[in-house]
């Protein structure tokens, strides 16, 4: 990409999309193409090919996706499997149709087997049975790997895919019954904290692991990627190591400055009991996350707040 390259971050106001969009800011891209949900609703194909003609972006990424944690993947799996396959379909047929140079696909490791050999090689891609939990949103996620794989092969283009681990940052969404697990404990924390509650239940039994990555590491990953690598592999994105939800709490309750207690509910579903991915292929290309968990979580609870306060 040059500076003047015609790009378009499709869901530029969700996590992802949001720390793409600053990342290409703060490097001086000028040409930036931005529709809110409104204005464009990515899984209605007319809107998406109208839109497409009129402005031929040159560059895509496809950060737009329905997304939640394990309550909104149970109790709304259609929504999840329809949606995200109507999204990527349409996007990634639209970029070829019209010419697009080059398209990232943002995925999930919750594309991988639930009980895959860890670290998480790109290679154990259907390797065995998904997580329950969040299989219709995985299956949607492999499909859109395959699109890009198979456009790659049969039209010849250039469109590649990420497969990000855990994330967290600015713009998350924080709410109870649909964010994923450190959003949602840094809300449980600074309510309780907010109250005087004497502790914090968290979901499980906390000893699953979990890695995460702060959403500007990624972004720069996907810029990194967007202008350095070419090939019809996807790359996993992560930090390369691992922590138990329980510590997880731990820092967050300390960040927060909560000082009740915390109690696991252990009647409540764990999910994959570890996913830590192989982030070889990423260091070899020359890329490594540079934000600790503690730098992330302050910078994030600090985001939080701030979201409150606009609320308030």
């Amino acid at each position: 990409m040059n500076k003047s390259s015609k790009i378009y971050v499709a869901g530029h106001r969700g996590l992802v999309g949001s720390a793409i969009l600053r990342n290409l800011q703060k490097e001086g891209y000028e040409n930036l193409v931005l529709r809110t949900s409104k204005e464009l609703d990515l899984r209605e194909k007319n809107q998406v090919d109208t839109f497409f003609a009129e402005e031929r972006p040159e560059y895509i990424f496809l950060a737009a996706a329905k997304v939640g944690g394990i309550v909104a993947n149970n109790e709304f799996p259609a929504d999840f499997i329809r949606d995200n396959l109507l999204i990527q379909t349409n996007v990634i047929d639209a970029s070829y149709r019209y010419g697009a140079t080059k398209l990232l696909f943002l995925g999930s490791t919750c594309i991988y087997p639930k009980m895959a050999p860890q670290p998480l090689k790109e290679e154990y891609l259907l390797t065995g049975e998904l997580e329950p939990t969040n299989e219709p949103y995985a299956i949607a996620k492999i499909a859109g790997i395959k699109m890009c794989e198979s456009y790659n092969r049969q039209y010849g283009t250039n469109f590649i895919s990420v497969m990000p681990t855990n994330l967290y940052g600015p713009n998350d969404n924080f709410d109870l019954q649909t964010s994923h697990v450190l959003p949602a404990l840094i809300r449980k924390f600074h309510e309780a904290k907010e109250i005087g509650a004497p502790f914090v239940e968290v979901w499980g039994t906390g000893t699953p692991k979990r890695e995460f990555l702060y959403s500007e590491d990624l972004a720069d990953a996907c810029v990194f990627l967007m202008n350095n690598y070419e090939g019809n592999e996807f790359v996993n994105i992560g930090v390369g190591e691992d922590i138990a939800i329980k510590e997880v709490a731990a820092k967050v309750k300390n960040v927060v400055g909560f000082e009740g207690e915390i109690q696991f509910n252990t009647s409540k579903p764990d999910g994959t009991p570890r996913k830590l991915v192989d982030v070889t292929k990423l260091s070899s290309l020359g890329w490594k996350a540079g934000t600790s968990l503690e730098q992330g979580l302050k910078k994030a609870y600090q985001s939080f707040l701030e979201t409150e306060l606009e609320k308030a």
